[in-house]
Formats: structure tokens, sequence, C-alpha cells
């Protein structure tokens, strides 16, 4: 097979791994296929049959040992910094009363948050973060 053609199929199943919600197996296939094009370019991947085979083996290789990982690292950078706010400490912008909506200030922007304590919160009043549900922070008086 041609050498342009291994470069060709790569770039579209990367292009399909990105046009696909992310499960990372397009990726290391388009990828084994451009590592046998760029060897096919400079005349080091053999006979069609080798090709094949060298696609092959590079890409069950590579999803096996790389596609765990990257998944945990995507998934560890999409995580955790929402969840932080816990325990963080926001500011009431405008009264809210017991088990009412309203809004808070934390890190420099303003929150929809839910007054889950048994006392109303007063403006500039400080409150703490319980949990965070969605974009918004359920509060109560520290």
């Amino acid at each position: 097979m041609l050498w342009w053609y291994w470069m060709v199929l790569g770039l579209i199943l990367m292009g399909l791994e990105l046009a696909t919600p992310g499960g990372f197996y397009l990726f290391f296939f388009g990828l084994s296929a451009l590592v046998v094009g760029a060897l096919g370019g400079i005349d080091l991947s053999g006979p069609d049959w080798m090709q094949w085979l060298l696609f092959s083996v590079l890409a069950v290789v590579s999803l096996l040992l790389f596609r765990g990982p990257l998944v945990r690292a995507m998934k560890s950078a999409d995580q955790g910094e929402v969840d932080s706010l816990v325990g963080e400490l926001a500011t009431v912008l405008m009264p809210i009363a017991a088990g009412a909506m309203g809004k808070v200030e934390l890190r420099g922007s303003t929150w929809n948050a839910c007054n889950t304590g048994p006392g109303a919160l007063l403006k500039d009043q400080r409150c703490r973060v319980d949990r965070v549900d969605g974009l918004t922070l359920w509060v109560t008086a520290p």
C-alpha cells in the first residue's frame, strides 16, 4: 500500500476520534496508521502484508499499554475542580432565607446558592459550602 494512503487513513481515524465522544480507540489506530505511513515514506515498512501486520500490532499494543493511563489522566483533569469548593467560605450577595435560593460570590465568580441552614443568611455574611450540585452551591452559616 502506498505510504500516503496510510497517512490519509491515520488522519481520517484521528479526525473521527475528535468527532466522537472520547473512548480513545480510534486515536491509537490512527496513530498506528501514521507510523506505518511514515515508515513507508522512508521505505522501512516492507511489503503490504508486513504493513498490515505492523499496523495491527502497533494499534493493539499501543491501545493496551496507553489507553488506560490516558483515560485516567483525562478523567482526573476533568474532575475535582468544582468539587474542591466544598468547605470553602463564600460571601452572600443578597439576603437568603432558610431553604431559599440566592447568590453568593466565591473565587471571584457569582454562584447560585441554596441556604441549607436553619437561619437566614444576610448580605455580605460569610457562609460555608456544604456541597456542589451542578452550578448550585449548597451553603450554610459557618
